[in-house]
């Protein structure tokens, strides 16, 4: 393995020289003497074989060779900056990675909101966000998979929740389609005789695919946006959070049906940490801001 000719600290002085404006500014900043400067430049030069600075007056100004160079290594001062960073959050418990289980109903401007805000002080921290469908959320929380989890529905047995909102699911097609016909007139018995699209469970032992299931004939699908897809060749009816399709419904893009006796179906989401005696100090700042996304600030 070839050694580096140039280290970290004479990159950072030329750095320094460069956005300070010469050598005395970058010294008084640096808290070094101006002859300690010239000399790791002037070496830097020497190894790199490439002139980096020109000086003219009293101010230094890059060559066409120093403004490349000077360019890619702050990247790499950044990256190596990011990596002590990175380490001292380890030190003091904080999380590397974060993973949230997001059921697939919950408004996702609600989540992204949150992460925003989480971005400024996240040191680093990488957040994956696993989409997820009844027992498919329940299974991740069991298994203490993720570290937050938005579940829709009651928890899994066992855990606390902290509920945040509702969702409302409604029943619609495609204008086209038959039961749009007389969409307020509607009965079990008649949804019952036309293909219903229905949401896959995500979970690996059961399968209890989301949406009302007494269709003679179903298609399942993954998510919501294949089942709008499918909807709007004009076949099939499905039950969709109303936020997802509101704007097809003013548009007269899709008919809301409108069921005797279930004219939408509530479902509430609750936060759940699956395992708090281990939850880390991002995870709870992260719990914080899904929270203060539902108006919640008192739960710990």
């Amino acid at each position: 393995m070839n050694r580096a000719k140039s280290t970290l600290e004479q990159w950072r002085i030329l750095q320094a020289v460069v956005d300070h404006g010469g050598y005395a500014q970058a010294a008084a900043a640096l808290n070094k003497s101006q002859s300690s400067l010239n000399h790791a430049v002037a070496k830097l030069q020497h190894q790199l074989g490439v002139e980096l600075l020109t000086i003219r007056g009293r101010k230094a100004y890059l060559t066409d060779q120093g403004e490349v160079l000077l360019r890619r290594s702050r990247y790499i001062t950044q990256s190596v900056a990011e990596l002590e960073q990175l380490a001292a959050n380890l030190e003091r418990g904080w999380e590397p990675s974060l993973t949230i289980a997001r059921e697939i109903i919950y408004p996702m401007d609600k989540l992204i909101a949150a992460i925003n805000a989480f971005l400024p002080n996240c040191r680093g921290t990488r957040i994956s966000v696993i989409d997820s469908v009844l027992t498919g959320t329940h299974e991740l929380i069991e298994s203490q998979k993720v570290d937050l989890a938005l579940c829709g529905g009651n928890p899994p047995k066992g855990h606390l929740a902290q509920p945040l909102c509702t969702v409302d699911l409604v029943a619609v097609c495609h204008p086209s389609h038959e039961l749009a016909l007389n969409p307020r007139e509607l009965d079990d018995k008649s949804l019952a005789r036309h293909l219903q699209i229905v949401i896959r469970d995500t979970g690996t032992k059961t399968n209890q695919d989301m949406g009302w299931l007494k269709a003679e004939q179903r298609w399942t699908v993954n998510n919501f946006h294949e089942a709008k897809a499918i909807l709007a060749t004009g076949s099939g009816f499905c039950w969709l959070p109303q936020e997802l399709v509101s704007s097809e419904l003013d548009a007269g893009k899709l008919t809301r049906l409108y069921i005797t006796g279930s004219e939408y179906r509530r479902i509430p989401i609750n936060l759940i940490v699956p395992n708090r005696d281990e939850q880390g100090p991002a995870s709870k700042h992260l719990e914080q801001l899904i929270l203060a996304e539902h108006g919640i600030s008192h739960a710990k």
